[in-house]
């Protein structure tokens, strides 16, 4: 297997550092609202990875962090924590905050098939482990205190920046912080304190004051706490990669002394109208958004697959409309083949290829596809399930319909006409179903429909 490391610029083979074992880091959810379809890309990318390593026969560790506290609404370490912000506007407390947008998520989850990572690792659950690392930073000489917080100091970190290739020298010193000076501009916080006690809902005693953790701290924290202080792979969105990943790096390698993460995989933006999707620019749907419109969740899954995870992908609704064509007239292909118990080696070893080729999906769906169109293929039925082990896009699966008016306003229309003898407006009816995805079928006893 090989697989694009951010942190080289390669494609580079994979080679675990446990024979057969993999640790695996994906940054996770800030829990103050819904995620959006392009937040959902980058955990679809993260599972895909996942399905192929065990595809290939590894036991994967995957570790997912739900940041619950700390997140400020501003990279530089000012403005307000987003989970305290949402729980004033919603008048909840944050615990509750969290605990509605998680399950939100995790629900969005469920609807696109993306597995359960072994451990959600929250970060109010992980306090002690945060102040811990600190203070093995602070022995080693990299913090200073400021009068809002205690710094992680990069002039001291000779590497910093290495993965994101920052040009430290033509950053500007001194930038001010809302409470205080830093050093050095890219300088970030480890501890935030309170501007007054009791005022936050989320703040805890530590040794330097009472206050809370930065953000950063939290990933490095839980990622070695649960996979080790050196580990295999971490996964992340492309915005990731200057700030939040870059001081991941250092705070980790500084505290240890180590080679924190072997590869670093970082999947592209979601974007509309040729922007990153954000709620300024618009285009910024929840899954449950798109379901109201009539899409499939899977359908959303299926049209990542179109894109390298790498590459940016232009979002709109014509693109996933046709997207959801597509995707129901494969498995209404697939819903005709009869199953001859064989295997087809010859497009398994296509896919696997593809697969395997840092996560060539749009490849290995054009595999899929080739493998159903072919006429003469045996196999298809079995081999189709070994691939759908890595799409997820339950490409066998049989599911009941539920009839929404506008389908069954269609039925209704093309009834009418096969009554008038409208054959070809019949015919054109019909074949609007199928590309909606429903599939009808004529009997004696009257018109049945399916899901394709």
């Amino acid at each position: 297997m090989k697989v694009y490391n951010t942190l080289t610029r390669k494609k580079e083979e994979f080679k675990p550092i446990k024979k057969g074992q993999v640790g695996m880091y994906s940054c996770g959810p800030t829990v103050y609202s819904y995620q959006h379809i392009g937040n959902l890309r980058s955990y679809i990318f993260a599972d895909t990875l996942k399905r192929v390593l065990e595809y290939d026969g590894y036991k994967v560790k995957h570790i997912i962090n739900v940041t619950d506290v700390g997140h400020l609404t501003s990279d530089a370490d000012t403005g307000e924590d987003k989970l305290e912000k949402a729980a004033a506007k919603e008048k909840k407390s944050a615990k509750k905050i969290a605990e509605f947008y998680f399950n939100a998520f995790d629900k969005d989850l469920k609807k696109l098939n993306i597995e359960e990572p072994s451990k959600w690792a929250e970060a109010t659950d992980h306090i002690q482990d945060m102040i811990s690392l600190i203070k093995k930073l602070e022995k080693k000489g990299y913090t200073y205190r400021t009068s809002d917080g205690i710094y992680f100091d990069t002039s001291k970190f000779k590497d910093y920046g290495k993965m994101a290739k920052l040009k430290i020298k033509e950053l500007k010193a001194g930038a001010r912080v809302q409470l205080g000076e830093k050093r050095n501009k890219t300088d970030f916080a480890l501890w935030k304190f309170s501007d007054k006690k009791g005022e936050r809902q989320q703040e805890w005693d530590s040794p330097w004051g009472v206050g809370f953790p930065g953000w950063h701290i939290e990933c490095s924290a839980m990622s070695m706490k649960y996979l080790g202080e050196h580990f295999d792979i971490h996964t992340g969105g492309e915005d990731h990669i200057p700030v939040h990943h870059t001081n991941e790096i250092a705070q980790s390698e500084a505290a240890t002394g180590k080679k924190f993460v072997n590869y670093w995989l970082h999947g592209g933006f979601l974007t509309f109208k040729g922007e990153k999707i954000s709620k300024s620019k618009g285009g910024l749907y929840t899954i449950s958004d798109l379901q109201e419109k009539g899409y499939d969740p899977l359908s959303y899954r299926y049209f990542t697959y179109t894109a390298h995870y790498r590459k940016q992908l232009s979002f709109s609704l014509k693109a996933l409309d046709n997207a959801q064509k597509s995707y129901y007239r494969l498995k209404n292909s697939i819903r005709e083949i009869k199953d001859d118990k064989k295997t087809n080696k010859k497009y398994l070893e296509q896919f696997d290829k593809a697969i395997n080729n840092d996560l060539d999906m749009p490849n290995a769906l054009a595999t899929v596809w080739n493998l159903v169109r072919d006429k003469k293929a045996e196999g298809k039925i079995n081999t189709l399930k070994k691939m759908d082990k890595v799409l997820a896009l339950d490409l066998l699966k049989k599911e009941k319909l539920k009839i929404t008016d506008d389908i069954q306003q269609l039925v209704d229309k093309r009834e009418q006409a096969r009554k008038e003898k409208n054959w070809a407006e019949a015919d054109r009816i019909r074949d609007e179903l199928k590309e909606k995805g429903i599939i009808l079928e004529d009997t004696p006893e009257g018109i049945r429909w399916r899901k394709a």
